[in-house]
């Protein structure tokens, strides 16, 4: 069959087109691969040259722009700033463009078109929770808080995993935290916990107690462990009287009984009738190797509810839990007393109770008799004087390292109704007891 000569002549176009479309697109492939790898390679002539290459991927030149403002060897803000408005001028419509120009103008102090390059990217993407925030933090810087706040506040109601840092950044401004509560935090409980994280975490007492009161204004369930570090705060700067009204406020907000504990006592579950709360004022344990806790219902005196510790017998123990921080007053006489039964201890360093001043070591240090072998329910008691200084008592159980070959610790102990009361009122209840 015969083949004619058109048809030759068409083929052949068609096959030099296809040849001069697949050269051409090798050669823009060449071009973007090789003025990539000259980008990426972290050599500044080298990633001009590859941004020439490309001189409309406004990527290039942002990535260029960067280079020259935060490598150290290299920094030059001139020539970022430069970049930066090739990468805007190509591409006008990226916020994040002009937020890199913004931070290169305030670097070199130019605040004025800083915030001009801020409002540009405002204008791009009005609803962007990251343009709000890095904006409302220019703001800050400038001492503009009125405009910090209300970009800050769209930030958070946008994007609320930014809340910790809205926070820190508000109070470490302004340092005012009425300006946190009325202009910037959601007034909501989660909002109001992570400002008092926040604040537990700065050593600052004083303006978490500030965000407590309208936490619990909301009337709506608070967790308790939420407010331990507001508690553990307390407790760290001494503020016995915050720390006892918190507490009770805490336990009414989570739903548990908050009501004193009986026969004038100071330590709080000193019956044991509930679970340990791990936190604030109430019984916290650690757990420890070779130790086992649990509670023995009406196994204590007069069928109260007692604490028993196991100790395996696998482990030489040192133990300073059970233990709870009890706020007191300074300068005054306490009676301590707990009940207390071990069988089976061994080694000679048993179990007893230390009472001390957390905050201040050598205040004072008291500690009841040893407790090993096996002993039925003891009452354990101490007469203690707090001094000037101290506001806190911590009351633990503990058990020192034994020094013998024969140290590992086995056996069981129990403890029960502990309690701690001012001496007038204790002088008081014993009168009562014996009258009876």
């Amino acid at each position: 069959m015969e083949i004619p000569p058109e048809s030759m002549r068409t083929k052949k176009i068609l096959l030099a087109v296809s040849f001069a479309v697949a050269a051409i697109l090798v050669f823009q492939a060449s071009e973007i691969w090789l003025a990539d790898h000259r980008i990426n390679s972290g050599k500044p002539e080298q990633m001009e040259r590859g941004a020439a290459l490309l001189p409309g991927n406004a990527d290039a030149w942002d990535l260029l722009g960067h280079f020259y403002q935060w490598d150290f060897m290299h920094s030059d803000m001139p020539r970022a700033i430069a970049n930066y408005q090739k990468a805007v001028q190509r591409n006008p419509l990226s916020a994040h463009y002009w937020m890199d120009l913004a931070s290169a103008y305030e670097a070199t102090g130019d605040d004025a078109r800083a915030q001009q390059a801020f409002e540009s990217a405002k204008a791009v993407y009005p609803t962007s929770a990251e343009v709000a925030f890095h904006y409302g933090n220019f703001l800050l810087r400038e001492q503009k808080y009125p405009e910090a706040y209300n970009e800050l506040r769209q930030a958070v109601q946008t994007d609320r995993t930014l809340l910790p840092l809205v926070i820190s950044r508000t109070w470490r401004a302004s340092g005012d935290v009425n300006q946190l509560l009325d202009h910037v935090l959601p007034a909501d409980v989660d909002a109001y916990l992570q400002a008092l994280d926040f604040f537990g975490s700065v050593h600052e007492a004083e303006p978490a107690l500030a965000i407590w009161d309208p936490l619990l204004k909301l009337r709506e369930f608070v967790p308790l462990s939420r407010t331990f570090p507001l508690l553990d705060e307390l407790i760290r700067e001494d503020r016995a009287d915050d720390a006892r009204r918190v507490w009770r406020e805490a336990l009414g907000a989570a739903g548990l009984p908050h009501m004193d504990p009986a026969r004038d006592s100071l330590i709080w579950n000193g019956d044991f009738r509930t679970e340990f709360s791990n936190g604030g004022l109430g019984w916290r344990w650690d757990p420890t190797p070779g130790a086992a806790i649990d509670f023995d219902f009406q196994a204590g005196p007069n069928d109260s509810r007692a604490v028993r510790l196991d100790f395996t017998g696998g482990h030489n123990v040192s133990l300073s839990a059970p233990f709870e921080f009890v706020p007191v007053e300074a300068n005054r006489g306490y009676r301590f007393q707990a009940y207390m039964r071990t069988e089976q201890i061994t080694t000679e360093s048993g179990l007893r109770f230390s009472i001390t001043d957390p905050n201040h070591p050598n205040a004072l240090n008291v500690l009841t008799d040893n407790f090993t072998g096996s002993r039925p329910w003891t009452a354990v008691e101490a007469d203690l004087s707090t001094g000037p200084e101290t506001h806190f008592l911590l009351v633990r159980l503990v058990r020192d390292p034994s020094r013998l070959f024969d140290n590992k610790l086995s056996g069981t102990a129990w403890i029960a109704d502990v309690s701690l009361v001012a001496s007038s009122a204790a002088s008081g209840a014993a009168t009562e007891q014996r009258s009876r």
